[in-house]
């Protein structure tokens, strides 16, 4: 028998609402911690994720930031680039032999 706790997700406007308890209604981090239940590093990262952006704070299981999605594209597109260029390196390489 395993002991396992599932682990608790919180939607993106439940996160904004417990930080915004902090920041407009005056309550204390360990105040709306124990009033959700929460761990109070988990309220931290919320509170310093909302800090850097409001609007890209908490963008959802498996999406990303927009800047962080341009990145990735960029850097798969970067990939596939670099592998069409070692390919043709190569038949290059293939062609340019002289026969025996």
């Amino acid at each position: 028998m395993s002991n396992t706790k599932s682990r608790r997700v919180f939607t993106r406007e439940f996160k904004e609402e417990a930080v915004k308890l902090i920041f407009k209604g005056g309550k204390r981090t360990s105040e709306v911690a124990r009033m959700f239940d929460l761990h109070r590093n988990v309220l931290d990262r919320w509170i310093r994720e909302y800090r850097q952006d409001h609007e890209g704070a908490f963008p959802g299981n498996g999406k990303l930031k927009p800047g962080d999605e341009e990145l990735r594209r960029l850097q798969r597109e970067n990939a596939e680039l670099k592998m069409e260029r070692d390919i043709l390196k190569k038949a290059l390489a293939i062609f340019s032999k002289s026969p025996k």
